[in-house]
């Protein structure tokens, strides 16, 4: 715990001043998640002979802190697995090549916004020609910018049905042994030929040193387009996929050690066989890297496409259940936290921790807007 204290201590380092006001304040709500500047609430035990008080503090809610984000990874699983279909599902990344890092920098949600789009119509176009599917599939994208050692790395992981949907009906997988979705060398090209010409005709895009130069270095690249096998079963795809929804740069079970000057993490380099190493970064290293992936401020990072794309999902997913005689998806229930809590880790928040048969009431919380002050904190009285 000590070093986990130390770990959100260094959001609070004087080398953020140095960062733009959304990161600034990005950082300040992760140094201050869990603590009294988010507030807190009172609670007490109903248990007249107990009368236990306890304060909680809030979490900062922050998609991009260390704290945060599992409850709503296990909301947004549950949400997925009724929009599987009996179908194959397949893992495709898509990888820019790091020549064009320095340009993003400056052209964040721009050339995001150009990555989703290359891969998405990499995937529709393929898609859509008769030897491969002559359909739409399903498509689910999420985009992560980092590699394990903090640096730099845009990319999106894709999850891709291998049957798609016409339009008028349900289009089964056209390779029966699922040995591969579409081929890789012309994914790559696609994807290479499309970003390409977005990026060549953006007039607004401001460029860190020559443009040309750019250009000409990625022309002649290959480019990375990685496809896995399917997946073995449907909703090993969703639990799969979660793992890297709500996913940050770096997190807490990879800290090993925060002293006065340096943070230690543990990474797997990918480049020399996956091997898991240690890495040591002065403060204003390791936070200058972390910075790099904070995401533009209400930029959306997971997205859909094909018949999972949201304008009409809901009836178009009903149309094509419909045609493979499959059960009508059932309604979706709103889990609340409590419970969420007591499935994952078998904790009840509400039983008092003192005498473990009361039950926590609160008193008091700091967000509640009508300015009621806390009731007063009396000891309870004795039972007759």
């Amino acid at each position: 715990m000590e070093t986990d204290v130390s770990f959100q201590s260094l959001f609070r380092h004087q080398s953020i001043s140095n960062f733009n006001p959304y990161s600034r304040a990005v950082f300040a709500d992760l140094a201050a998640c869990h603590t009294v500047a988010k507030g807190y609430h009172l609670s007490r035990c109903n248990d007249q002979q107990c009368g236990n008080i306890a304060h909680r503090y809030h979490s900062c809610g922050n998609r991009h802190c260390p704290n945060c984000g599992s409850m709503k990874r296990d909301a947004w699983i549950e949400g997925r697995m009724d929009e599987l279909l009996p179908t194959a599902y397949y893992h495709i990344v898509f990888t820019l090549p790091h020549e064009l890092n320095p340009v993003f920098m400056g052209n964040r949600a721009k050339l995001f916004d150009l990555l989703f789009l290359a891969a998405s119509q990499t995937l529709l176009k393929h898609a859509k020609m008769p030897e491969y599917l002559g359909a739409e599939p399903g498509i689910t994208m999420v985009l992560h910018t980092w590699g394990q050692d903090l640096s730099f790395h845009p990319h999106v992981h894709c999850i891709v049905s291998a049957g798609g949907y016409d339009g008028q009906r349900w289009v089964d997988a056209k390779r029966k042994n699922n040995r591969f979705l579409f081929p890789q060398k012309s994914m790559a090209n696609m994807f290479k030929a499309i970003f390409m010409e977005g990026l060549e005709k953006d007039s607004s895009l401001s460029w860190i040193g020559s443009k040309n130069n750019v250009l000409e270095a990625i022309r002649f690249k290959k480019w990375n387009v990685y496809a896995k096998a399917p997946f073995g079963s449907p909703d090993r795809v969703v639990e799969y996929l979660g793992r890297y929804t709500h996913k940050i740069a770096i997190t807490r079970h990879r800290i090993l050690e925060v002293n006065a000057t340096h943070i230690k993490f543990r990474y797997k380099d990918y480049a020399d066989g996956s091997k898991t190493k240690q890495m040591w970064l002065t403060h204003q290293e390791f936070l200058r890297r972390f910075e790099q992936h904070v995401l533009p401020k209400r930029f959306v990072k997971i997205r859909h496409f094909g018949y999972l794309r949201q304008k009409g999902k809901t009836e178009r997913l009903a149309l094509i259940r419909s045609s493979l005689n499959m059960q009508p998806a059932k309604p979706k229930v709103i889990i609340p936290f409590q419970i969420r809590m007591f499935e994952k880790y078998g904790r009840d928040i509400h039983k008092c921790p003192c005498c473990e048969h009361g039950r926590m009431e609160t008193i008091f919380d700091t967000r509640d807007k009508s300015g009621r002050k806390p009731k007063p904190l009396k000891p309870n009285p004795a039972p007759s």
